[in-house]
């Protein structure tokens, strides 16, 4: 990060000149919250626009949604490069703004809002009803016909909201209510949430399906397996630290007064004072508990985790830190939850392995720590790329980390994240050699590979942090890539990760126009203007809260720079795929969006590069969108024509729900033939269309064998003679029979007696022998001469 004299002297380059040329900087609105937004125009799994993805090359465009101090604007910035707005309105602060997406639909459920989709809902200081407390109402409006639709009113003020395909989440203070997507009525509400002290004041995480929330208490009847392990890294800074935090806190204590009495921070109450209020209401609390639950199948009303209520709709319960919890996002495929905490040194990636009957019996593994620093920081935004290679970590600062995972954990390296898709947790090399079984036989006799401590195995299966492995079945579940039951023991091991870059943003434009030159790009309301090199330097009005903080959010996606600066070639189809890592876009609260192309490369200082060499990252801005409005520019406001960006999106998606759920579209000229009834997939009538789409799966679905014959001998064929009495059962024959010394067949097998006996059966065809493998799990002597069993249930 930028020393403290280096920014000085960036401020007086940028700023100071401004107010000697005699120009006043053109005046821009003031940003108070930034977010890139999921909604139907960029849903690739809905949208049938982008099905054709591989072919066509059609991306989705990025979604931007920015609040001011007065008013909120929608910016959509698609491939090509153009910004363009899509929606722009002044009507006072605006807290929480989302547009809902198209919910899902069935033939017993139906969409009462069907005709005014897309919706936005939004969390203004003054609502529509004008008479309650700000922000306590939430308002839905129609973007189609430009009315209000519904508006739903609290007692207490609204934090954020959240939506989804299925429910439309409000976060308030210290409770959550989700409604239902299709008719906006109740559907349940959490009222033991732990209480943040901010910039997030409840934080929640909600995906496809579950809703994650920091829990004010830990019930030990409904906690999961495993959580958060310990975290081993003691650097030699955390030691100073550590040593130097008494200190640290004194001064915090004086700071705090110093500031209150020079009047530069409104005298709140600190955090501790806070919890110790809180303390004195209710039972104390316990920090960093999250709780996941299946919206789905929740019960209606209160959700309650106590030792009283059942688990009904609780997908996992469990300690995931020791302070309380900031920030929190599910990965695309809702598998991941990151969760953050208000000190910000450590960010912790668990894997939710979950069980169908309860919480209890569910698994977290506790897969990476993401090692952000020793200094403090509160976490705003978390994004995922979306093969969940990369996730990136804002704070408050407005820095961005980049950090490296894999989705089913184990260390970052060349292999994992330098090929354009994502790899397999074995090489297939490793998969056929049977390395991990030779390793793990070593393991188990010495007791570590190279540990001093006996029973500190250092193989990638098996950590101090989760107990020695010492029984057969556990360790079979790990060799060959089969993990058996992955939510028994052995968890995986936990890896500590650090920052491959930190994107730190500028205190303004003009400190990332020197360095970008060239590439930098001003949009305008629907225009790219000419690459300009350099700007006026936005005034400087540092947004969110006072001391320093700015708002940032960062977002994956293709690059747009590469089209841009070669608007006069034809896009390739391989052309975005030169790149190992999809660009960053990071919005900035002075309305600068800059997209940052990042380059992932093994270690420099390595000696010889391998698969599992360590990765470093190059990133460099290469160009910037201008999209903070001024006070002169125009509104904005629905009603929308029919060809409006987000009203095309939401009737695409509609129009596909209805065909998933077997209705017939709302002007659509007939029934639908594939769709009039779920028999017509089975039933004849559907043609020679069917039986070619089924030959296609058997073909793309189909991988070669991992090991080739030629690769070793593992087969040994022999004939099979069938002697007088011997019985040769394949899968095959209907009847079972046996024939006798008249030669006419006799039934074996009735298979209605009741006390029928399989081991008095002498059933023993001749078998082939397997050529014993090093490190089979039995010797080939015990396979000999055993005899064959059919059990009842085969």
């Amino acid at each position: 990060e930028q020393s403290y004299m280096e920014s000085v002297v960036t401020f007086l380059q940028d700023v100071v000149p401004q107010a000697y040329s005699g120009t006043p900087p053109e005046e821009k609105e003031k940003i108070v919250w930034v977010r890139f937004e999921n909604a139907d125009l960029n849903d690739t799994s809905r949208n049938m626009e982008f099905h054709e993805i591989h072919s066509t090359g059609n991306e989705p465009p990025l979604l931007l949604m920015i609040g001011y101090s007065d008013g909120m604007q929608v910016w959509s910035i698609p491939i090509s490069g153009e910004a363009q707005e899509l929606f722009s309105i002044r009507h006072g602060p605006v807290r929480a703004a989302r547009i809902l997406p198209a919910p899902q639909i069935s033939a017993q459920k139906c969409d009462n809002f069907s005709e005014k989709r897309p919706l936005l809902g939004v969390c203004k200081s003054i609502g529509s009803s004008g008479t309650s407390p700000p922000y306590c109402c939430v308002d839905l409006y129609s973007l189609r016909t430009g009315e209000m639709v519904k508006s739903i009113q609290f007692k207490t003020p609204i934090y954020d909201l959240h939506c989804n395909k299925r429910i439309l989440v409000v976060v308030l203070q210290e409770k959550i209510a989700a409604f239902d997507s299709c008719t906006f009525t109740k559907k349940f509400f959490v009222t033991s949430c732990y209480p943040c002290p901010g910039p997030n004041m409840n934080p929640i995480a909600l995906g496809s399906r579950w809703l994650a929330y920091a829990e004010n208490k830990l019930i030990r009847c409904h906690q999961s397996r495993g959580g958060a392990c310990g975290d081993n890294i003691q650097s030699y800074t955390a030691t100073v630290i550590s040593a130097a935090k008494t200190i640290k806190t004194g001064l915090t204590m004086v700071g705090k007064v110093v500031t209150q009495l020079t009047g530069t921070l409104p005298s709140g109450a600190t955090e501790e004072e806070i919890l110790a209020h809180s303390n004195l209401r209710r039972s104390p609390l316990v920090p960093g508990i999250v709780t996941i639950i299946d919206t789905d199948t929740v019960a209606e009303g209160q959700v309650l985790v106590s030792e009283d209520s059942d688990s009904d709709g609780i997908v996992a319960h469990f300690p995931a830190h020791e302070k309380p919890i900031c920030c929190m996002a599910f990965n695309p495929s809702g598998m991941l939850l990151v969760t953050t905490d208000t000190l910000g040194h450590d960010f912790h990636v668990f894997q939710i392995l979950t069980h169908p009957w309860s919480s209890s019996q569910s698994a977290v593994h506790h897969l990476y720590t993401l090692h952000r620093g020793e200094t403090e920081a509160k976490v705003q935004d978390i994004s995922f790329s979306h093969d969940c290679r990369w996730v990136v970590v804002s704070t408050l600062r407005g820095t961005s980390h980049v950090f490296p995972i894999n989705p089913y954990g184990g260390q970052p390296c060349v292999r994992t994240h330098m090929s354009p898709r994502v790899v397999n947790r074995m090489s297939r090399f490793q998969k056929s050699a049977g390395l991990e079984e030779i390793e793990q036989e070593l393991t188990s006799k010495q007791g570590g590979r190279c540990s001093p401590v006996p029973g500190l195995s250092s193989s990638p299966s098996g950590s101090p942090l989760h107990g020695k492995l010492n029984s057969q079945d556990t360790y079979n579940n790990f060799t060959n890539n089969n993990p058996g039951n992955p939510r028994l023991l052995p968890l995986p091991s936990l890896t500590v990760v650090l920052p491959l870059a930190q994107i730190k943003q500028p205190m303004t434009l003009g400190t990332i126009t020197k360095r970008t030159g060239p590439y930098l790009f001003g949009a305008g309301c629907f225009s790219i203007k000419a690459p300009c090199k350099s700007k006026p330097a936005p005034q400087i009005s540092p947004s969110k809260s006072v001391g320093g903080e700015f708002c940032v959010a960062a977002v994956f996606g293709s690059s747009r720079s590469w089209f841009a600066n070669n608007s006069g070639l034809k896009r390739e189809k391989d052309q975005s795929k030169q790149f190992v890592v999809e660009s960053l876009y990071i919005i900035s609260c002075y309305g600068s969006l800059v997209e940052h192309v990042l380059e992932p490369r093994p270690l420099s200082t390595a000696p010889k590069i391998s698969d599992d060499t360590p990765l470093e990252m190059l990133t460099c801005p290469r160009a910037s969108w201008t999209l903070v409005r001024t006070p002169q520019w125009n509104e904005l406001q629905p009603p929308f024509n029919a060809n409006h960006p987000l009203l095309l999106a939401a009737d695409a998606v509609q129009y596909y729900q209805y065909l998933l759920a077997g209705l017939v579209p709302p002007g659509s000229p007939g029934p639908i033939t594939r769709h009039e009834s779920y028999d017509s997939l089975a039933s004849d009538h559907s043609g020679q269309e069917d039986e070619e789409w089924l030959s296609q799966v058997e073909i793309v679905t189909h991988t070669g064998p991992h090991r080739r014959l030629w690769m070793g001998p593992q087969f040994q064929f022999k004939t099979i003679h069938p002697s007088g009495q011997t019985t040769v059962i394949s899968s095959s024959s209907s009847v079972l029979q046996s024939h006798g010394p008249s030669d006419t067949p006799q039934p074996l097998l009735d298979f209605d007696t009741d006390d029928l006996d399989l081991n008095s059966l002498r059933i023993q065809p001749v078998r082939s022998e397997p050529v014993s493998m090093p490190g089979s799990p039995r010797p080939a002597s015990d396979r000999r001469g055993g005899s064959t069993v059919i059990d009842a249930t085969s």
